[in-house]
């Protein structure tokens, strides 16, 4: 039913309102406080894009397309200037503004403005029905497959699983000084990746890890993953995972109390920012040929697509990821180099005929 009256607030008004209560999400943990931010950021952009003091109810589906392939357009700011106009981000020269997946994200966040406004009598109808650009009509910008074939992940996993040599003790003039709450980050590099590789939970997830959270029952070791909306799960861990959490808690420092379970070598909890620069530091060890770039999320998109590349259940996997809709897999499950060929190279109607045909060559011509 649509609205008796409706409130023409600014794009500014209606921006301002709807940030205040995306952020007010995280008190009740609905929402974490870097994904708030992360709405709050889009917003801002868009209520730049499209004018903060024209009226939301004004605004057509032309008017959010035109936001759309301005913000398609738009330099990506991540890639921030150090003083003297050099860019401090990497750049292949084709960078020509946004990449697909920002673009898609961005989309995302003016979808769920609308909705709000819809349902709180900010806008008629929602203007996205009418919004015609898509990723492929802006520039066709396709992001990169993200997960990880099977020789680079698996070359992932060995360079994880071959720790560095302990540290020397500190000798002569540098004895005595205060050791480093966690000597062995290699110990701690060699589980941040096979959790990620192998439970793909979100980089927050992970970071929010503590001790306390991981846990034997019946012999089998499990991670209470706390995830998003204040939903938890249960994940068991694979025997290599739990071995690999054992060795790390075997030297892992205290930190003054601290409860995290991943501490950096100051014995602090370690940060997002972290995660990355771990996987990277792994990644240095992997042989060139098996060696490809990866964030935290491309290793999650990895753990599910080579789980249902398997036959793991769909459900299973959904519940290991933390999904609330089985429809949601089909965004991290990528296609994997000659697993189309595979699976018609064993098609199951013609199995049996496979069968009978060895059992024929078998028996041979006199038989």
């Amino acid at each position: 039913m649509l609205p008796v009256q409706v409130n023409r607030l600014t794009v500014q008004e209606a921006g301002d309102r709807y940030v205040e209560l995306v952020r007010a999400k995280t008190v009740t943990g609905a929402l974490s406080p870097a994904t708030a931010e992360v709405y709050a950021r889009d917003v801002a952009t868009f209520v730049r894009l499209a004018g903060p003091d024209r009226v939301l109810d004004d605004l057509t589906g032309e008017d959010v397309d035109a936001v759309l392939l301005a913000f398609a357009r738009k330099p990506d700011e991540r890639r921030k200037s150090d003083g003297q106009g050099k860019s401090t981000g990497k750049s292949t020269g084709k960078d020509t503004g946004q990449s697909a997946a920002s673009q898609a994200r961005f989309r995302r966040s003016v979808s769920a403005l609308f909705r709000h406004a819809t349902s709180a009598g900010w806008v008629h109808l929602d203007p996205m029905a009418a919004s015609s650009v898509r990723a492929r009509e802006r520039g066709g910008l396709r992001p990169e497959r993200r997960a990880l074939t099977r020789e680079q992940a698996e070359g992932l996993i060995e360079a994880a699983g071959s720790p560095a040599a302990p540290p020397a003790e500190a000798t002569g003039s540098g004895a005595g000084r205060r050791r480093r709450a966690d000597q062995r980050t290699d110990v701690r590099d060699a589980l941040v990746v096979l959790l990620l590789t192998t439970l793909g939970p979100r980089v927050s997830e992970l970071v929010r890890a503590n001790v306390e959270d991981f846990y034997t029952n019946d012999g089998v070791r499990y991670w209470r993953i706390f995830g998003k909306g204040g939903r938890t799960r249960d994940v068991p861990l694979p025997d290599a995972v739990a071995a690999a959490l054992d060795a790390y808690l075997g030297v892992r420092a205290g930190g003054d109390g601290e409860k995290a379970l991943l501490l950096s070598w100051r014995g602090r909890r370690l940060a997002r920012g972290d995660v990355q620069a771990v996987i990277d530091r792994v990644q240095r060890q992997v042989d060139p040929g098996r060696r490809r770039a990866v964030t935290p999320h491309g290793l999650r998109h990895t753990t599910a697509t080579h789980l249902l590349a398997d036959g793991t259940d769909m459900d299973a996997v959904r519940r290991v990821l933390g999904h609330s809709d089985l429809s949601t897999l089909g965004r991290y499950r990528d296609d994997l180099p000659g697993e189309l060929e595979v699976a018609m190279g064993s098609h199951p109607l013609l199995r049996r005929r496979r069968g009978q045909a060895g059992r024929n060559d078998q028996a041979g011509p006199d038989s």
